[in-house]
Parts: C-alpha cells; sequence; structure tokens
C-alpha cells in the first residue's frame, strides 16, 4: 500500500517537511480555497503539484473536490455544476493526480459532537455523542419535525443534556457541527444551516441516490475517457442526521451504488473508521466483495460507547474493528488487481506535543504519526508472514 499523509495545502500547522519526515511518500489534498462549483485552474493544480513534489512527495489523491448542493437536490442547473466538477478531474487527471475521492453527504460533511474528548491517558480524541447531538437538534436548532425522529427516552437524553450544560458549553457543541470540520468547505449559521436543511424536504434515501445516479452518469464516461478513478467516502456517522438520507453506509449502499454505473472507475474510498460505527457491516468482507472498485483507504478505529450511537475515535490498531483483519483483506485486493492502493492513517489522538500546538481537527502530528507507525509495522508484518507461508 501506499502510505499517503493528509494535508491541508500551505496554510497546515503541518508541513510537507514534516509529511516526509513520517515517512510517507504521497500527499492527500486539495485546492480548499477553490469555492464549490468552480472549475479549478489548472495553473493552481500545476503549482500545488510542483510544490509537493519540490519536497521529495507525490501528490497521490485528491479530497475533495467538493460536490455542489444544487447536485444533490437536483436544482435547476444542476448538470452544468457536475460538467464543472468533472473538468477539474479532467484538469487533474492531466496533471498526473488521478485518484479522486468525494462524498454526497448532504449539508454536512462528517459530523462531531466533541473535538477534544479526553481519553484516560490523557490523550485528546475527537467524540460523536448521541445526547449531546439530539440536544443540538431537538433544543438549540429546534429543526422542525425533529421531535418525530426520537423516542421519549431519546428526548429525555438531549433535554439531561442540555440542562447540564451551560451556555458555553451550547456554543462550543454549535461550533463543532455546523462551523466547519476539516475537509467539509461549508461552515453555517442556525439559520443559513435550517435553510439548507429545509431544501432537502421530500428527498429520501431513494430520491437522493437517484441524484448520486444521475451524476455518475455524467461524470464516469469522463473518468473511462481520462483515466482517473472516482472513490466515494462513506457517511461519517453512517447513518441519517437531521432528518437528512444518508446513502453510503452499508454494504448494500456500496453494492447500490456499484450498480449505478457499472465501471471500475465508479468505486470507493474504504473509510474503516466511519464503516466500522455500524456493527452490521464486516469490514473484511466488503473488502472481498468489492475489492476491485476500492481506490483509497481510511486507515482509523472508531469504539462504539455503552450507547452504541455514540463514538469516539481510539487508537489506530484498536477499537471495534479487527484492523489486521482489514489489512489482510486489503493486501490480498492489491495482489489479486495487481494495483497499490494508496492509504493514509485517519485522525489521530492529540499526544505527546499536539498537546501544547495548533492543529487541525482530528489531524494532528504526532498522533497521525503514531497511527502510521503502527500500521506501517502491522502491515509488514503480515506481508512477512504471506512471504513465509
Amino acid at each position: 500500500m501506499q502510505e499517503c499523509w493528509r494535508w491541508f495545502g500551505p496554510k497546515d500547522p503541518v508541513s510537507l517537511a514534516d509529511v516526509r519526515q513520517a515517512g510517507a511518500t504521497g500527499v492527500v489534498t486539495a485546492l480548499h480555497d477553490q469555492p464549490n462549483g468552480a472549475i479549478w485552474p489548472e495553473e493552481e493544480i500545476a503549482a500545488r503539484k510542483a510544490m509537493i513534489e519540490a519536497a521529495g512527495l507525490s501528490w497521490a489523491v485528491v479530497e475533495s473536490i467538493p460536490v455542489h448542493e444544487d447536485i444533490k437536490t437536483g436544482a435547476p442547473g444542476w448538470e452544468a455544476l457536475a460538467e464543472n466538477w468533472a473538468e477539474t478531474a479532467r484538469r487533474l487527471a492531466r496533471q498526473g493526480v488521478r485518484t479522486i475521492c468525494y462524498n454526497f453527504m448532504p449539508v454536512l460533511d462528517w459530523t462531531r459532537t466533541d473535538l477534544t474528548y479526553e481519553m484516560p491517558d490523557g490523550a485528546r480524541a475527537l467524540r460523536f455523542d448521541f445526547a449531546a447531538y439530539a440536544a443540538f437538534d431537538l433544543l438549540i436548532l429546534q429543526r422542525a419535525g425533529a421531535e418525530a425522529d426520537y423516542s421519549e427516552a431519546d428526548k429525555a437524553l438531549a433535554q439531561a443534556w442540555f440542562d447540564a450544560s451551560s451556555q458555553e458549553d451550547r456554543a462550543k457543541l454549535q461550533a463543532t457541527i455546523i462551523a466547519g470540520l476539516p475537509g467539509s468547505e461549508e461552515s453555517y449559521s442556525l439559520e443559513s444551516f435550517r435553510a439548507q436543511l429545509a431544501r432537502y424536504d421530500g428527498i429520501d434515501a431513494a430520491g437522493l441516490k437517484a441524484r448520486l445516479k444521475a451524476f455518475l452518469e455524467i461524470v464516469v464516461p469522463v473518468a473511462k475517457a481520462e483515466g482517473f478513478t472516482l472513490a466515494i467516502h462513506p457517511d461519517d456517522p453512517p447513518r441519517p442526521l437531521f432528518g437528512l438520507p444518508r446513502i453510503v453506509s452499508s454494504f448494500t449502499d456500496l453494492q447500490d451504488i456499484a450498480a449505478m454505473v457499472d465501471a471500475p472507475e465508479n468505486g470507493f474510498t474504504f473509510c474503516t473508521g466511519s464503516l466500522g460505527v455500524r456493527p452490521d457491516n464486516d469490514l473484511p468482507a466488503m473488502i472481498e466483495a468489492l475489492a476491485p472498485r476500492i481506490h483509497f483507504a481510511h486507515l482509523r478505529a472508531t469504539k462504539r460507547e455503552t450507547d452504541p450511537r455514540s463514538f469516539h475515535e481510539d487508537a489506530h490498531l484498536a477499537g471495534d474493528l479487527d484492523m489486521m483483519a482489514v489489512l489482510s483483506a486489503l493486501l490480498a485486493a492489491e495482489k489479486a488487481d495487481g494495483v497499490q492502493i494508496p492509504m493514509r492513517p485517519d485522525h489521530g489522538h492529540q499526544i505527546l506535543t499536539d498537546l501544547g500546538r495548533e492543529s487541525t481537527p482530528g489531524y494532528p502530528a504526532i498522533g497521525r504519526l503514531r497511527g502510521l507507525a503502527e500500521l506501517r509495522g502491522a502491515i509488514r508484518g503480515l506481508e512477512w508472514s504471506a512471504a513465509r507461508a
């Protein structure tokens, strides 16, 4: 597997020199300053690639080209926005960036309720707390119709969290959920968030899948012609939020997407953390079944809590999933298909000097370095054992 590292561009607190010292050879990045729906200037793509290569690295994956909300809702003019997306992908491919990670999550990208959850060893992790999420939805956002989505017990949990929280706690929760996490490209106020949610009135999972299929019917032919692969990222968390449908959460969802446009270019980012939140997802079996379509891997572990709807990011070789089985399945997929799958250590705990320095939420330097080192050692061990079997 190609060892890669998520980098948010020149303003990232982790430099390209740091990335190289971590032992990664590939960079996963995007032109995050470009507005959603715009065609990326090819000269800026080339300049970013040159910057990465001057540091002794390669631009392995673009993560992400954001998919405009008008495409997801089928608003008038969505076809032109899809053509813009395809043109950006075409320009990236011309510059040698041929793996494109994207997501189709409505309104929000990945969602957490706490960015500094303290672990028993003093490290800080990302967390999704269902009670806090429900309190925000019901009592802070006051989403129209939200009450119908919760049981009486859930409403009591939300009220208990709200009653125990301070104004500062509520403001922090609001900022964490809707102010925009890394890579999300969008941020909202309460009013604008409500307006965005209203755009999805009447769009259920089947409707959103129809929108994804229409999008793929435009961009997959371009991928085939230009020689790049599409790697859709799973929902995070892999369940509906705020009344919005989620359609990249389960094995069935991924099978449905593969069938929308049956071509190897129409593939997946296999995120073990996102998919691993659901106990019904058998990750090694999913990799075996979808192997020719897995073009990129995010490797991290999540740990479900007493309420299994809540979870936190665990150490990379811990959590609820068998990372060794996942890595073994990915290595087998590489061997069977004769490809090298780029991977990156996704997220990471704030540890050691991370705790006293600026870092992008979920993307500290030392925590990810630990994760990459652990994953590298596990992969080397599996390769050693396979060679002697």
